[in-house]
């Protein structure tokens, strides 16, 4: 997986590669799936949701610059394969589901794979973020908005990076906004498909 749908598509950094590498994708796919784990795809975890493609996952980390001292906020925990690799990249890792299902699934995976103590998983609307733990040093989020979202970009601190899928349901950008004092930068735009970011600041339910 890291050598060829990774590093052979442009994904250079190391500490992002090696914490691909770690991070056991089996554990965060369910059972009926899990010979697929490390598919170049999404997979369906349930409840309408997936699994990101293991390249996007990677894409979103790299585009977030970590160096290993930052708290960050995983928009959409999903199966919690995302916060995992974000947490062998920072040093404090919160993440967000409005699925209550789906965040209880992700604890128990996080905590099977050795990150229970290191990802705090939060039940609620993501798109309104969590201020009560922020500001964060980068923001990932793993489902598609509108727009960027207003609350998320105020949590971040300044030079904070933000990495959203923007677009319609179907087609997006993966979009890297950087916090400055002359208001929201884009210093990056990737071609993408990421399942609906549902919630005030995103795509109703329906």
């Amino acid at each position: 997986m890291v050598e060829q749908q990774l590093r052979a598509r442009g994904i250079h950094d190391p500490r992002v590669l090696a914490a691909m590498g770690r991070v056991p994708r089996e554990l965060f796919v369910p059972e009926d799936v899990r010979v697929r784990a490390y598919d170049d795809a999404a997979l369906p975890i349930g409840e309408g949701q997936t699994i990101s493609q293991p390249y996007m996952v990677a894409r979103i980390c790299e585009e977030l610059a970590l160096e290993g001292g930052e708290r960050v906020l995983d928009v959409g925990t999903g199966s919690g394969y995302q916060a995992a690799v974000l947490a062998e990249l920072a040093a404090e890792v919160h993440s967000i589901e409005r699925i209550p299902a789906l965040a209880e699934r992700a604890r128990a995976a996080l905590a099977d794979a050795g990150y229970g103590e290191r990802v705090h998983v939060h039940v609620g609307d993501g798109t309104r973020g969590l201020p009560g733990h922020a500001p964060f040093g980068a923001i990932a989020v793993a489902a598609a908005a509108p727009g960027v979202p207003e609350a998320l970009y105020e949590q971040l601190e300044e030079g904070g990076r933000l990495v959203v899928p923007v677009g319609g349901r179907w087609e997006q950008l993966l979009e890297t906004v950087v916090r400055s004092p002359q208001g929201p930068r884009i210093v990056r735009t990737v071609p993408c498909r990421f399942v609906p970011l549902v919630g005030e600041e995103g795509f109703d339910g329906r």
